[in-house]
């Protein structure tokens, strides 16, 4: 048992020309303080105590040395002209060394800290340091350090040795024995003479009495606790639980993989003159080929004797294989779109009343596919560029924290905060591994679609291309891309979260929902879907937009305001596109683009008000407009401090709305869905239900201080290992998988389907 002695100095004297000054000289150190003691806070404010009181490095009992002596010199001393009554207090401290598993109570004020003596048990590799207080205030900090004397316990001095943290009612401070070779530390408590730190009030910097005596007004009640950490065996448990949870659903894929080669097997028996098509793999239809366009086809259906370009073939013979693709200049989209006649047709088909898939899929697939492959290509490009400065910069963060001890930086949820190596909260790293192993299953699904897509083009005659949705895979395999850099970047994120990086955890979820919303919109467009280029421009707005508002979005109007009027602009001009199906040129002329817009609504809405044009996509585009709307004056009104959130959330509503709308109508057009696709759909409701649950149970907050963030702080609930913002983690990595898999199999039903039937909503 160590032993320590605290000296209590008091004075009544309150001139500060003349403060009494006591050096108290140990073996090891020397320790000096004045009366009154003056802390200093804001604005060059003073705070004056006439009531000291300091624990005194304590000395280990040696083989010279009985273990209760101690010798220690007090040394009293003041230049005052006049006397100064003072009073002297030494005693001994009972309760100096704390214990494992066994709480203990105390006070402290700012000019009496409290530190405490912990050893770490033979069979303890690692603890966690858990103080409570009934009261937020006083602000106080909690601080690790090492065995030196003199120890660092006031205000001024606290960060300058260990780690440390700011409280108003919970801090909690991981420990691991490699971290102190004599495997034992001081814990020390000090209360700020203000509350700011901590998320109080700031003080004015007029007001205030230099002179005021705060002795006993800033005292707080706290409760320690060290609880051991978890041993080496539950990190290899919880890595083991991460990857074989998510190596099942490559399981559960091989099974219907399996499942559906069997079944293809089965119908490799087609009769002659029939049709296969590959969708979900390979499809049979009993409906034979004819040379001609089918009775009752509506008007704007392809010609089975004509190319999707518009050019004449003599013979199938004469046009290249299906599954190939060349890089000749003269297939490239330019140089059908500036054909006067195809323009021509264009504005003449895509302003039918009623459109059908064969009226929007009349491009060249192969010119069509690449155009598509070049949002995979320009997403790797994006996710190097982006994800490299990020990684360096968390680990400059991590190194900074690990560095200066100073544990407010980051915004861990500190009671369940796993350390290995240099990283402070692993299992928030770790339960990211979902997002990365389900995105590339997502990418080897797509490629078995593609590769039986291939196969069966090769193998089939070229008319069989005008049956179901036609397949690009660019987009698909973009998404994968994106679901595993969301993977990446979220665990970058959470190597240190803080407000300055929130940006990172979002922007490739910005990039997953605008990329399943411009897949859901290409379905039944695939001509007139927006480019690569455009896309991804429009995604660096955004994310422009979202880091203007970490910056300027706390309280200032005018940012709200500018934003507000882009978003709905950005509303009407978009609806305005999908409404005329592309046929408004708004790059044509910026000046008339208003004109000519009130001029449309004025023959659509006014002149033939009992009934639009487009009755569908004019419903979709009204409730959208109102989502948009209601987000708009939202933010303006409320300013939500968390502007990154705020605006996955307008992304996230504006796809549900839109899937929403693309199954009721589908349903409505007396198309099915098969087993696959309503099991995954159902497997996303109920996920994602699941995942938002645990979403919404905010165990840090870096919209407040750390302190404040820290009370929000749970204990873990899986495994001893993770929290439940972990296990978000996995539930939205399993929720964005099914999401996928419902686009991607959505439509299989119609792969038997001639395009000239397949209505266009």
């Amino acid at each position: 048992q160590v032993d320590a002695v605290r000296v209590y100095v008091n004075s009544s004297s309150e001139n500060l020309r003349y403060p009494v000054l006591f050096v108290v000289r140990q073996q090891k150190g020397v320790l000096s303080w004045q009366v009154p003691l003056i802390f200093r806070g804001l604005y060059q404010r003073t705070y004056n105590y006439q009531e000291v009181s300091r624990t005194l490095c304590p000395s280990e009992p040696t083989p010279e040395t009985r273990p209760s002596d101690q010798i220690i010199f007090v040394d009293v001393a003041s230049m005052a002209p006049f006397n100064i009554a003072y009073e002297l207090l030494v005693t001994r401290l009972e309760n100096f060394q704390l214990e494992t598993n066994k709480a203990f109570n105390f006070t402290a004020s700012p000019s009496q800290p409290q530190y405490f003596l912990y050893k770490f048990p033979q069979d303890v590799d690692s603890v966690i340091i858990n103080v409570v207080s009934d009261a937020a205030y006083p602000c106080s900090v909690v601080s690790v350090q090492d065995i030196v004397c003199p120890v660092n316990d006031l205000d001024h001095n606290v960060e300058f040795n260990g780690v440390y943290q700011s409280m108003t009612k919970q801090a909690a401070i991981t420990v691991q024995r490699k971290d102190f070779p004599g495997e034992q530390f001081f814990v020390v408590f000090v209360i700020k003479p203000e509350d700011y730190a901590c998320g109080g009030s700031v003080p004015s910097s007029i007001h205030g009495n230099v002179n005021r005596t705060w002795n006993l007004q800033r005292t707080k009640n706290l409760q320690v606790t060290i609880v051991p950490s978890i041993k080496k065996t539950v990190y290899v448990q919880a890595m083991f639980f991460s990857f074989l949870s998510f190596l099942s659903f490559y399981l559960g894929s091989l099974v219907v993989a399996f499942v559906h080669y069997i079944s293809i097997d089965m119908e490799l028996t087609v009769p002659p003159g029939s049709v296969s098509i590959a969708g979900s793999g390979m499809m049979t239809s009993s409906r034979p080929i004819s040379a001609s366009t089918p009775e009752g086809s509506s008007y704007g259906a392809i010609d089975e004797s004509s190319s999707s370009g518009g050019r004449q073939l003599s013979s199938p013979e004469r046009r290249p294989p299906a599954g190939s693709d060349t890089d000749s200049s003269v297939e490239e989209e330019s140089d059908f779109d500036t054909m006067p006649e195809i323009e021509s047709d264009k504005n003449i088909i895509r302003t039918k009343v009623f459109l059908y898939l064969s009226d929007l899929s009349r491009k060249d697939r192969r010119i069509v596919s690449k155009k598509y492959k070049i949002y995979f290509w320009n997403i790797i490009t994006i996710a190097v560029f982006y994800a490299l400065p990020v990684i360096q910069l968390v680990i400059t963060y991590q190194t900074v924290v690990n560095v200066t001890g100073n544990q407010d930086i980051c915004y861990y949820n500190f009671l369940c905060a796993h350390p290995l190596g240099v990283l402070s909260a692993f299992n928030n790293i770790l339960s990211n591994v979902g997002h990365m192993m389900l995105g590339f299953l997502f990418l080897l699904i797509v490629l078995r679609r593609d590769i039986l897509h291939r196969r069966a083009m090769e193998m089939k005659d070229i008319y069989t291309l005008d049956y179901g949705i036609p397949k690009h895979f660019g987009l698909f395999y973009a998404m994968g891309i994106a679901l595993m850099m969301e993977g990446v970047l979220s665990a970058c994120y959470h190597v240190c979260p803080n407000y300055s990086n929130f940006q990172f955890d979002t922007s490739f979820m910005y990039m997953i929902a605008g990329l399943c919303m411009l897949k859901l919109y290409q379905t039944r467009h695939p001509d007139i879907n927006a480019s690569a280029y455009s896309a991804y421009a429009s995604f660096a707005v955004v994310i422009s937009l979202a880091v203007l508002g970490v910056v300027f979005g706390k309280n200032d109007t005018w940012f709200w305001v500018i934003f507000s009027v882009i978003h709905v602009l950005a509303s009407l001009a978009l609806s305005t596109q999908i409404y005329y199906m592309g046929r408004f040129k708004i790059g044509e002329c910026y000046v008339g683009m208003f004109r000519r817009a009130v001029m449309l609504l004025y023959t659509d809405c006014i002149q033939q008000c009992s009934r639009p044009m487009y009755m569908d996509r004019m419903v979709l585009l009204i409730v959208g407009n109102l989502v948009n709307w209601s987000f708009a004056i939202f933010g303006l009104v409320y300013r939500p401090r968390d502007f990154a959130s705020y605006i996955l959330g307008i992304f996230i509503c504006n796809l549900l709305l839109y899937l929403a709308f693309y199954i009721i109508m589908k349903l409505r057009s007396s198309e099915k869905l098969l087993p696959i696709p309503m099991f995954c759909i159902v497997a996303t409701a109920v996920v994602w239900a699941a995942a938002l649950y645990f979403f919404f149970q905010t165990l840090s907050s870096w919209e407040e201080t750390p302190a404040e963030s820290r009370e929000k702080n749970r204990p873990c609930i899986l495994l001893g290992f993770f929290d439940d913002h972990d296990v978000w983690h996995f539930l939205s990595a399993a929720a964005l998988f099914f999401s996928f898999l419902v686009l991607l199999t959505l439509d299989d039903d119609l792969d038997t389907v001639r395009r000239d039937k397949i209505p266009v909503f």
